[in-house]
């Protein structure tokens, strides 16, 4: 497949990009600083905001990495409600790197992780406008996208197990209670999704196991 990973220069783009190169698919990094990344393959080299709906549709999946920098964390509305008014219509699918903050830690989805009481202050500009993003696309219909959320710790130096569980909207555990992944492993089960859609316009979440 065709594959585009905005934010390819970033810890988990790389990864994501990595492994779409590893079993054959043609991958194109959508990146602002070529100059940056760690990869040989090509590159689209521009803004995600000033992308337009022609530099996309060449592609079967575009996998949206991007992180909103400090202070600017409204971006991550913005970015993602970009990529959809681009896509609209089109057969390209949306693959979203998504944040632990919107799940729910209840079986009855009345509390989100960002709004338990042990949430950290420092985390919630990026969380609470990364749920809101999530929220405004569970709205739409006329795009082909899937959300996914890693667990609570996501850990950017933690092996590749090649393992992990699936949920959807609730935190999920591992085996010894505690809710991580690790950036490797998110990108393999980035990776799979894009290879065998289970979640068409819904999120969903993993967790080591």
């Amino acid at each position: 497949m065709k594959i585009g990973v905005i934010g390819a220069t970033g810890k988990e783009g790389t990864l994501i990009a990595q492994e779409a190169v590893q079993r054959g698919h043609q991958v194109t990094a959508i990146v602002r600083h070529p100059e940056k990344l760690q990869l040989k393959i090509p590159v689209i080299a521009k803004d995600l905001f000033a992308l337009i709906t022609s530099d996309l549709t060449d592609f079967d999946v575009i996998v949206d990495a991007f992180n909103a920098p400090a202070g600017q964390e409204e971006q991550h509305q913005t970015s993602l409600q970009h990529l959809v008014d681009i896509l609209h219509g089109t057969p390209v699918r949306l693959l979203v790197v998504g944040g632990a903050g919107s799940l729910f830690v209840d079986d009855a989805q009345t509390m989100r992780l960002y709004e338990t009481p042990d949430f950290k202050d420092a985390w919630k500009p990026t969380s609470v406008n990364m749920g809101k993003a999530l929220i405004n696309l569970q709205k739409v219909t006329d795009v082909q996208w899937t959300y996914l959320s890693p667990a609570a710790a996501f850990l950017a130096d933690a092996p590749r197990t090649g393992s992990y569980q699936v949920g959807q909207e609730r935190l999920l555990t591992n085996a010894a209670g505690k809710s991580e992944i690790s950036y490797a492993d998110f990108a393999l089960a980035m990776v799979d999704e894009i290879e065998k859609p289970q979640h068409i316009q819904q999120r969903f979440t993993v967790c080591s196991r």
